[in-house]
């Protein structure tokens, strides 16, 4: 007489594999994950704009910690432009960190994570 019910391979369709070892594997790519996220955190990212006339500073958590603004650029009658500098080098940073957590975060090859 055949079985009725369960599943082919007895498991599920885990092909075997032990629950126990899905759990602690798991657990492992967390704790991982948040090392690296902390790891990342604690880096800061520079970038420059406008020939270095405009440098920014930002952290891993993506926190501006440092914009530097050398005195000749600095133009009363042209302001949007000292703007556009300080925008194009804020994103600049911020590219960097995203790229940073791409590359960091791909290690762990979670479908639909990034």
């Amino acid at each position: 007489m055949s079985k009725r019910g369960g599943f082919p391979g007895g498991m599920g369709g885990f092909g075997g594999m032990n629950i126990n070892h899905l759990m602690k594997e798991a657990k492992k790519m967390q704790a991982d994950l948040e090392k690296s996220q902390e790891e990342l955190s604690q880096k800061e990212f520079e970038a420059t704009a406008g020939g270095g006339a405009i440098t920014v500073k930002v952290s891993g958590n993506k926190e501006i910690k440092e914009i530097i603004i050398k005195k000749d650029v600095v133009d009363p009658d042209d302001v949007e432009m000292l703007q556009d500098l300080i925008l194009t080098c804020i994103n600049e940073a911020l590219r960097k960190v995203d790229a940073a957590q791409a590359s960091s975060m791909g290690k762990f090859n979670i479908p639909g994570l990034m």
